[in-house]
């Protein structure tokens, strides 16, 4: 039987009685016709944990659960790798944010670049970004993460560049002229992955890049595309470093 999973936004403990997130809910009792008594997991994405939960209550506004034995997963990377994606357009942004959670990525920056076709005034920015959790958060109940990955609000390169200050993660831009394959670089524990938009990083964004000391990766000999690079680079590194 297919196990059920639903990421539930609040502290959960057993013995809980809890109601499903609307759109969740809706989903359990319209799409799957589910019924009290029926099976599902639970998880609030804040730590490597799930529950065990049974539906105790199905009505037309709302599904209730009652929160069982939870459980740790040990299915995080060990890596902590952060996506700096420059902000694709329309689908290719969900299709980075949805496949980066597979892979096991711990944080996202959408970042607005030299380059950037996407223009986000205050009130799109907020709606992009939660649309982006929300993407997140059903990659983990499909992929079995219990960890949502941080999804920061877009940003400016030059300004998130500037908030970094000095030391941290290792640091790489994927750019055509880097000469650092993923195989040469001796990864361990976390690092920043920096992805330029359509059309890649201006000059301009390439030199604040080299200033802050960011490494040029190269991943072969073909130009990748941005929805293809990150993922791309995340594989790699997973595969050498990880647990893939």
């Amino acid at each position: 039987m297919r196990t059920i999973r639903i990421h539930v936004d609040q502290p959960l403990a057993t013995g809980q009685q809890i109601t499903l997130p609307t759109q969740a809910g809706e989903h359990v009792a319209r799409v799957l016709r589910m019924q009290p008594g029926d099976p599902v997991v639970l998880f609030a994405g804040d730590a490597p944990m799930e529950f065990d939960a049974t539906l105790s209550g199905v009505g037309k506004r709302e599904v209730v659960a009652l929160v069982g034995e939870g459980r740790a997963l040990a299915n995080e990377s060990p890596l902590g790798l952060t996506l700096a994606q420059g902000v694709a357009r329309g689908e290719k942004m969900d299709l980075i944010v949805q496949k980066a959670t597979e892979l096991g990525i711990a944080r996202i920056v959408p970042l607005i670049t030299e380059r950037s076709e996407v223009k986000l005034d205050a009130a799109r920015a907020e709606k992009r970004l939660l649309h982006w959790r929300a993407v997140a958060a059903s990659a983990c109940e499909q992929s079995g993460r219990a960890v949502v990955p941080v999804i920061e609000p877009a940003i400016a390169l030059n300004a998130w560049l500037g908030a970094l200050g000095e030391g941290g993660p290792m640091r790489l831009a994927l750019l055509p002229e880097g000469t650092k394959r993923p195989a040469e670089l001796g990864l361990a524990g976390a690092a920043l992955i920096a992805i330029g938009p359509e059309g890649g990083f201006g000059e301009r964004d390439r030199a604040a890049l080299a200033g802050a000391g960011f490494t040029g990766l190269k991943l072969g000999p073909r130009i990748l595309r941005t929805e293809t690079a990150g993922l791309a680079a995340i594989a790699m590194l997973q595969a050498l470093y990880g647990d893939v």
